[in-house]
């Protein structure tokens, strides 16, 4: 419990007072008062002759006593009766005659108690006031500030990130450094007629080092930061957004030059009037308060707003116009070489053991994010610690690889022979259908034990970054996505539900190819359907399908015809090469992963499938038989090849001729 902020909250005080006048008027009480008793007791003393004086209270039906002799240690006691009593009381008081007499009082208002009543009051009303007004001027609640901004401001306390911990989006980063000179010298850049910035978006995919960006620009930059999520600015009560933006901006004029940044913007800059539902009146003048706000800045008023969003397909056009965001910055998945930098970045701190190559987890990766590698690395250390290990070795990150790309493996689930059998048929009959296409990935493992929803999984990966996906490679994607299911057909004569996630990709895949990719005769280059993308309640509810119902089953048809020719492929694969299939699946149920080496062994003698026939858009359009030129090489890259071309051959003038090895190549080194 932190002491110093019970000590700020004027209740407390409030409270404390209140206490303290109990406890007081329970000891004034206590030391004035007379003893009490019982009315059984009191109607005994009465008929005794101990009692000197008696003094009945009218309303409060209270008997005082004054006695010659102590009772329970004390000379003046009361006791109080019902009205059911009263008779009885003075019919006894009658009887007893005291000594000095009895007497009956009507109860006064004292003086003190008059006071008391008056002050404690108004006392409490003037705490009230004064807590309520040292809020309204930033106290230390918030009941007031409703239309503050919630902005955090980034001081040189905060743990600093710099460019340097960044990696993975070389583009993005020198964008965002031209952003920081701004700042530092916006002199340079208006000698020359340039203005600054008004605004910069940063858009990309989740995990991607949006947000990692920003804060290096707060941890280079050395002005104020002012950090909030978009969705701080809406509220229940109508007006308090608009009044957030207000109060933000003011702030970071005031401290210009200064850096705003908005996380997840499309919480408030939606389009607008693309609500669907009530509540959406507050987001849209929230959203007007910011368009307004951006462009009335004063020109020489350095302040920079930076946002970073996943959905720019959904913000407003006039958020994106010119003068607000003026820079546009696409933060992607990294290719290779930035793969291999973020796990430099990560690992530093954490025990890699000497055999860890880097390079070759970068190429086991490929399509994760700043943020997935960052969790690879976590979680092989985490593995490392849990088999109280000193140092996190290749095994931990591939462990480590499969936990994030297939969930963590289920030991416990317990599976039947024949489900072993059937799993091992159909993990062999994936991967074997992709060893033997022309245009597919490279095998890389294999493994039956289950992981996540699955029972098991071949994993796919290129040697490379791959940018753009030719037919002949989605139609083996298709063929070896069959392939488990034409597996247990060929073995087993009878399928299983297994195969459902591959049907759902392959049926995916197979639509993409008629609807977005053109790559159809019958259909042809056009594109039909809304984009892959989530529908945008409110803007897109009114569109209707844009192609009618016999395109719509001549799809259908194209789609069923490239699956269909999916399965027949894998199921000439697999009968062509049916004794290796059988090899594969008893080498899976013995050791249960078989890495790219194994694999490469018993794929040695397989019969690939014949490349299919050329094909044409359309048989009117014949291809051309002249091939295309040989790409150029650059200045550097024709130097570089000449001096390690020379190089090679002082080395094989110098260096022993060595028997090969005939050690298949990994397929993920």
């Amino acid at each position: 419990m932190d002491f110093k902020k019970l000590t700020r909250n004027p209740f407390m005080y409030v409270l404390l007072i209140g206490v303290l006048l109990l406890i007081g008027m329970s000891l004034i009480s206590g030391l004035t008062g007379a003893k009490r008793i019982t009315t059984q007791e009191g109607l005994q003393l009465l008929g005794g002759d101990t009692v000197s004086k008696v003094v009945m209270t009218d309303g409060d039906q209270r008997v005082d006593l004054t006695l010659s002799k102590a009772f329970k240690d004390s000379t003046n006691v009361q006791f109080y009766y019902t009205t059911a009593r009263a008779d009885e009381v003075v019919t006894a008081i009658d009887s007893a005659s005291p000594k000095d007499g009895f007497d009956d009082v009507v109860p006064q208002p004292s003086f003190w108690g008059g006071i008391l009543s008056l002050v404690i009051p108004l006392l409490l009303l003037g705490l009230l006031f004064w807590f309520l007004l040292s809020s309204a001027q930033g106290g230390g609640s918030k009941v007031m500030q409703f239309g503050k901004s919630r902005a955090k401001l980034v001081t040189k306390e905060t743990p600093t990130v710099t460019f340097g911990d960044v990696a993975g989006a070389e583009e993005a980063i020198e964008e965002m450094q031209e952003i920081k000179d701004f700042l530092k010298d916006p002199a340079k850049f208006q000698a020359v007629g340039a203005r600054i910035p008004k605004g910069v978006l940063l858009y990309g995919p989740p995990g991607t080092g949006k947000t990692l960006l920003a804060r290096a620009v707060a941890g280079e930059a050395g002005v104020p930061f002012y950090s909030i999520s978009g969705s701080d600015f809406v509220e229940m009560f109508v007006g308090v957004g608009a009044s957030r933006v207000r109060d933000l901006f003011n702030q970071a004029k005031e401290n210009a030059p200064a850096i705003i940044f908005i996380d997840e913007i499309d919480a408030v800059g939606r389009h607008r009037g693309a609500g669907m539902g009530g509540g959406h009146d507050e987001r849209e003048q929230t959203l007007n308060q910011m368009l307004v706000e951006m462009d009335g800045f004063d020109p020489k008023v350095s302040v920079l707003v930076i946002a970073a969003t996943n959905r720019p397909d959904i913000l407003d056009p006039a958020l994106l116009r010119p003068g607000r965001f003026d820079r546009q910055i696409g933060v992607d998945a990294p290719d290779l070489k930035g793969r291999q930098k973020i796990l430099e970045v990560h690992g530093r701190g954490k025990p890699l053991s000497p055999s860890v190559d880097l390079s070759v987890i970068a190429r086991k990766t490929p399509g994760f994010t700043g943020a997935d590698l960052a969790n690879v690395l976590n979680e092989a250390a985490l593995l490392t610690a849990r088999s109280n290990a000193q140092l996190i070795d290749m095994r931990a990150l591939d462990e480590a690889i499969d936990r994030v790309i297939a969930g963590p493996q289920r030991r416990t689930r317990v599976m039947r022979d024949k489900e072993k059998l059937i799993t091992a048929y159909h993990e062999g009959g994936h991967a074997l259908v992709a060893a033997a296409m022309n245009h597919s990935d490279p095998v890389t493992k294999i493994t039956i034990l289950p992981r996540g929803k699955a029972l098991g999984y071949t994993m796919v990966m290129p040697l490379e970054d791959k940018y753009s996906i030719t037919r002949n490679e989605l139609q083996d994607q298709l063929a070896w996505a069959m392939g488990g299911r034409v597996a247990e057909e060929v073995v087993f004569h009878d399928p299983t539900t297994g195969a459902s996630n591959d049907i759902e990709k392959a049926t995916n895949i197979a639509r993409k190819m008629v609807t977005e990719y053109g790559m159809t005769t019958e259909v042809g280059p056009v594109k039909l359907g809304q984009s892959s993308g989530e529908v945008f309640m409110g803007r897109d509810m009114g569109h209707g399908r844009d192609f009618s119902e016999r395109i719509a089953e001549r799809v259908d048809q194209q789609v069923r015809d490239l699956i269909e020719q999916a399965h027949n492929e894998a199921y000439e694969v697999l009968n062509a090469n049916r004794d290796i299939l059988d090899r594969l699946a008893t080498a899976l149920l013995e050791k249960e992963t078989l890495d790219h080496l194994e694999i490469a062994e018993i794929f040695t003698d397989i019969r690939k499938l014949p490349p299919r026939p050329q094909w044409l858009s359309s048989t009117e359009r014949p291809v051309s038989t002249l091939p295309p030129v040989e790409v150029p090489r650059t200045q550097d890259e024709a130097g570089l090849a000449a001096q390690v071309a020379a190089e090679g051959e002082t080395v094989a003038q110098k260096a022993p001729a060595r028997r090969a090895s005939g050690q298949a190549r990994p397929a993920t080194a």
